[in-house]
C-alpha cells in the first residue's frame, strides 16, 4: 500500500510528490532510457482519430509501425514510408513536420508537478503543468503496474482535449542500433521518395 502524506508547512514537496517524481522517473527511464525498449500502444484522441501500433525506442532514435505507414529515425534523420501511396518521405530527426501529432505531445519533466495515488490497475501518476511552464501539455495520468513501474495507459491532456494511450507487450533493452536503419534497398523499386529537409 502507497504511503500518501501532505504538504507540511514550509516544505517544498511533500512526500506524495518526491515519490510520485521518483516512480514516473523510473518509468520514463524504463522508455526512453539508453537500453531502448518497444511497446505496442493503441491512440484514442476524444474518438475522433483512431490508430494503434508498434514503436521501438533507444536514445535519439525511434522505429514504428501503424496501419498507415513504416518509419525508421536513426536520430539524424527519419524515413516514413507510406504504404498506400508508395512514398517514402525524408525528414530531419527531430522535425515536427513528420508527424502532425508527435509535436503536441513534447514536454519537460520539470514543467509539471506530481501525485501519486492507488488505482484498481496499479499506481496513478498525475502530473499538472506548472503555471509558467510553456509546454502544450495540460495534464497527464499515467497508470503504471504496482510493482515493475512499466507503463499501461496513459491519458494526455493538451488544451481542452483528452487523449487516450493503452499500452501493451511492453519491454525494455534488447534493442540493437542497426533495427533504426531504413532499409532503402527494401524500397527501390516502385517507391517514390521525397526529400522533407528544406
Amino acid at each position: 500500500m502507497l504511503q500518501l502524506s501532505v504538504l507540511t508547512a514550509g516544505a517544498q514537496e511533500s512526500a506524495n510528490e518526491r515519490q510520485a517524481r521518483r516512480i514516473f522517473n523510473i518509468t520514463y527511464g524504463k522508455v526512453f532510457g539508453p537500453q531502448g525498449a518497444t511497446l505496442h500502444y493503441d491512440v484514442n484522441i476524444i474518438g475522433i482519430f483512431k490508430t494503434s501500433g508498434t514503436i521501438w525506442y533507444k536514445g535519439k532514435k525511434q522505429r514504428f509501425v501503424d496501419e498507415r505507414v513504416n518509419t525508421w529515425n536513426d536520430g539524424v534523420t527519419a524515413y516514413m514510408a507510406y504504404r498506400k501511396k508508395k512514398t517514402v518521405e525524408i525528414h530531419h530527426a527531430n522535425s515536427d513536420k513528420k508527424d502532425k501529432y508527435s509535436g503536441k505531445f513534447k514536454f519537460s519533466l520539470d514543467d509539471f508537478t506530481y501525485h501519486i495515488s492507488e488505482d484498481p490497475d496499479g499506481l496513478l501518476l498525475t502530473l499538472k503543468r506548472k503555471k509558467k511552464a510553456s509546454g502544450s501539455i495540460k495534464e497527464v495520468r499515467a497508470i503504471v503496474d504496482r510493482n515493475t513501474f512499466e507503463p499501461k495507459r496513459l491519458r494526455i491532456k493538451v488544451a481542452i482535449i483528452w487523449t487516450t494511450i493503452r499500452i501493451s507487450d511492453f519491454k525494455s533493452g534488447g534493442i540493437t542500433d542497426d533495427f533504426f536503419v531504413f532499409p532503402r534497398s527494401q524500397y527501390a523499386k516502385g517507391w517514390k521518395f521525397v526529400d522533407k529537409r528544406k
